[in-house]
């Protein structure tokens, strides 16, 4: 029967996903690094759960599971810490065991280290062992210890960049499938509100007038936000189109389009870029539409008129790309945390929903390029982009 310490360790190990997967080249390498520095032949890291023994990765004997009953490790694991043994076959954990006794193996020095979660769940070993008798130095006890640590770093790092990129993905098919179902309603939501606003009798009732005012402004804010969302789920199967795209032309393109709230806000917006770049022409607008709009909107909410310059610069590989605002620039323990999906800056009471950033980042990462934020010489926030002269085209 399961105790609970098993349970808990049985749901810690599925968290990683390791049994039954494909070997991880760099658990390999560290069993082999155990081997070299333990000076033995034979170095395994076990999985243990209420059954069974998984080798996740071996060197000296082919990785295999056997029953938990059969482990030499599952022995000691229930209390966790360094275990060193110069001959099995004189200690009463190990002297009966099939591993020892020669019905599986001839183990004679045997020496593990636990390895264990963040959480503080013991989940298997790294373990070396030898056919001969054998001692082990305490440096090298030490190193033995790091290198198990250096297990679970790699177990924490797999599981996190596993958890995210199933959680994007998720997102993904979210914000498309809210994107559908939402964009029609709202279209004709927006379109009955605007009938309702230029009816005559409104005239006569300006408190009517005034809510609907209201009204279309929410339906405008909704329409933004599922377009943010359609555009971030759209940039997750990204494949550029490069071409020769003209800057100043796409930056004129989209003050075009944002010429509305330009006005409304009264932003100036300068453009010094007069060069190509290998891009796609849509992704690239797209990009500086989310930027530009992004400066606008936090230099209005920092309660400031709106001044946004617009750069480009020919490196020797590649552009180098800045848009600065003159609102509040972003402390820089939060750069990086800005462009994950559904993070906010500075002013959380903006419209929107931290998707923009986010978006941005696809589209450059789409065109082998990189990404990101530093205060702007005008006190802002300056966004920078650096793209590539030759990307890869897919």
């Amino acid at each position: 029967m399961s105790t609970a310490h098993d349970v808990t360790r049985r749901e810690a190990i599925a968290q990683y996903r390791l049994v039954g997967e494909a070997p991880e080249p760099d658990l390999q390498g560290l069993v082999e690094l155990a081997a070299t520095i333990c000076g033995v032949t034979t170095a395994v890291i076990n999985i243990i759960d209420d059954r069974m023994q998984h080798q996740v990765a071996a060197v000296g004997i082919q990785a295999a599971s056997c029953s938990r009953e059969d482990s030499m490790c599952a022995a000691v694991i229930s209390r966790p810490g360094r275990v060193v043994v110069s001959d099995a076959r004189l200690d009463e954990r190990f002297a009966a065991n099939p591993f020892v006794t020669g019905v599986i193996a001839n183990v004679r020095f045997y020496a593990s280290s636990p390895l264990i979660t963040p959480s503080g769940v013991a989940i298997g070993t790294l373990c070396v062992f030898d056919d001969e008798v054998g001692e082990l130095s305490a440096a090298h006890g030490h190193a033995l210890d790091l290198l198990a640590h250096q297990v679970i770093d790699v177990l924490e790092l797999r599981r996190i960049t596993r958890d995210l990129a199933e959680s994007n993905a998720q997102l993904e098919q979210f914000a498309a499938q809210v994107s559908h179902d939402l964009r029609n309603p709202l279209t004709a939501l927006s379109g009955f509100l605007e009938l309702a606003a230029d009816s005559p009798e409104m005239a006569e009732a300006p408190r009517a007038a005034q809510s609907l005012a209201r009204a279309e402004a929410a339906a405008g804010r909704m329409t933004a936000m599922v377009t943010d969302l359609l555009d971030f789920a759209r940039m997750g199967g990204a494949r550029p189109q490069f071409s020769d795209v003209d800057v100043a032309d796409s930056v004129d393109a989209v003050l075009e389009d944002l010429d509305g709230a330009l006005v409304e806000t009264g932003a100036q917006v300068s453009v010094d870029a007069s060069e190509f770049v290998r891009a796609d022409a849509t992704l690239f607008r797209v990009l500086l539409q989310n930027l530009i709009a992004n400066a606008v909107k936090f230099t209005v909410a920092a309660g400031r008129v709106p001044r946004v310059e617009v750069r480009l610069e020919a490196l020797p590989d590649g552009w180098r790309l800045t848009v600065d605002d003159n609102g509040d620039a972003i402390e820089p323990e939060l750069r990086e945390r800005m462009f994950e999906p559904m993070q906010r800056g500075h002013d959380a009471d903006v419209a929107g929903i931290g998707i923009g950033l986010a978006t941005c980042r696809r589209i450059v990462e789409a065109h082998g390029g990189h990404i990101g934020l530093d205060e702007a010489p005008t006190g802002g926030t300056r966004v920078w982009i650096v793209l590539p002269r030759s990307p890869r085209e897919r």
